[in-house]
């Protein structure tokens, strides 16, 4: 077995608060907040919205520093952008005037990190592993939503980081799109066995996808619980009516409802979307 202490990273909170200023006035958004996303594995962070998710994300790809506390990768202080933390985020950040082959050896091409042949080469591979081989000389505005997606994928890849970090990469594609993707981003993953943190909204990708899955409080911000996934890979949707799934997705929908009756309670307002889940899922226990 290769061992890939070396070529892949593990990131720790250690205590973390950090605070955004509005005007006067500071509000606390992560406090004494630890995590640990270990070495090749796929963490999933969920919590309600709002609620520090994306913060998490900018801490480690050191695009924010912490007030207090520290973010360290191996065992190091995180202090600021590197390509062994690489962020695919919400929206879609291809370069248009690129072809999709262009846009996936950009960064190894500016960096010098390989060869002309080897980065032809790994980038061939990874367009035929996202099901773009015959898309290579499309430009973005020329691929549907999934595949833009499926090329940003690929274009993070090939650089190697040592973390991946997914802020929400699937939202906004219609139900069909958003499976087939998450099918995609499985495959890649089982295929690296790379560390990945993966932030969602979505009870059923979460579990769909994590080895382990954190649950959020709300604001001010730390971790509620950590769950371990203890579905087989490779998986496919079809374990997705299986008893286990079923458990693990009760128990994360009853820690939400709970951080959301919170909410409720300080803001006046109500989560409609989750109260009405954890309503159904009340209804299919009884």
């Amino acid at each position: 077995m290769v061992d890939d202490k070396g070529k892949y990273g593990e990131v720790v909170f250690k205590d973390v608060v950090t605070l955004v200023r509005i005007k006067d006035t500071h509000t606390v958004i992560l406090k004494d907040c630890s995590l640990t996303v270990e070495r090749g594995k796929l963490t999933v962070l969920i919590g309600p919205s709002g609620c520090g998710k994306t913060t998490v994300i900018n801490l480690i790809a050191g695009y924010e520093v912490p007030y207090r506390g520290e973010v360290l990768m191996d065992g190091k202080p995180i202090t600021g952008p590197n390509w062994e933390r690489l962020v695919v985020f919400q929206e879609m950040a291809l370069f248009p005037w690129l072809t999709c082959y262009e846009n996936v050896v950009f960064s190894p091409t500016v960096r010098g990190s390989m060869t002309k042949e080897e980065m032809h080469s790994e980038a061939r591979k990874l367009l035929e592993l996202v099901g773009l081989k015959d898309f290579c000389e499309k430009y973005p505005m020329q691929l549907s939503g999934g595949m833009q997606r499926r090329a940003e994928l690929a274009r993070a890849l090939i650089n190697k980081p040592k973390i991946m970090l997914m802020d929400e990469p699937f939202r906004g594609l219609d139900a069909m799109t958003r499976e087939l993707m998450q099918e995609y981003y499985l495959k890649l993953f089982e295929a690296t066995k790379s560390t990945n943190l993966f932030v969602t909204s979505e009870i059923e990708e979460a579990i769909f996808l994590a080895d382990k899955l954190m649950v959020m409080t709300n604001k001010p911000t730390k971790i509620k619980k950590v769950i371990d996934v203890d579905l087989p890979r490779p998986r496919d949707w079809k374990m997705a009516t299986s008893g286990r799934y079923r458990e693990l997705k009760a128990e994360t929908l009853e820690l939400l409802h709970e951080e959301a009756v919170k909410a409720s309670a300080a803001s006046g307002k109500a989560d409609l979307d989750l109260s009405a889940g954890y309503q159904k899922l009340k209804e299919t226990q009884k």
